[in-house]
């Protein structure tokens, strides 16, 4: 009986072991935090609209979607999309973004961009405006983005 209980310690203690060791074993398949990179902002002049352009890159195996942004720089911030169609350019509200699987969505002129209205203090060329990415089942991202001139194109 002394050799039946020694045997039955022994498993119980792998089997704990093997218990403790799961959680490790069993990480998510997505680990990967998403990235936000190159981020500015286009300064206006006087209290016109602007507008922050970005890229999202998302290391993970399953899109994600970026499902709002703010900016407490501003009183109001949303994002579009633009496009043309036939000569015509068209601006249109979205309420959310995916990202793809291991891949990298950008916010550029001519494509998907933050409306950004309402700004609390003038924007000056070359200060920082923070900008917070939310983002549908994981944490959000606060993003600091550079002021360029009204003329920029792309980040530099």
């Amino acid at each position: 009986m002394s050799r039946i209980s020694s045997v039955f310690a022994a498993c119980l203690l792998a089997g704990s072991a093997t218990l403790c060791a799961m959680p490790a074993l069993a990480a998510p398949a997505d680990a990967g935090a998403p990235a936000v990179q190159a981020c500015w902002v286009r300064a206006m002049p006087g209290n016109l609209p602007s507008s922050a352009y970005f890229d999202v890159q998302n290391p993970a195996r399953k899109a994600l979607k970026l499902v709002g942004v703010d900016s407490p720089a501003f009183g109001m911030a949303m994002m579009h999309r633009s496009s043309s169609e036939g000569g015509v350019a068209r601006m249109m509200m979205v309420d959310s973004v995916d990202i793809p699987a291991g891949g990298k969505l950008s916010f550029a002129p001519g494509g998907y961009h933050v409306m950004l209205e309402e700004a609390k203090q003038p924007l000056a060329v070359g200060a920082t405006v923070p900008l917070t990415l939310q983002f549908d089942g994981h944490a959000p991202i606060t993003a600091s983005c550079v002021v360029r001139p009204a003329a920029a194109r792309a980040a530099h």
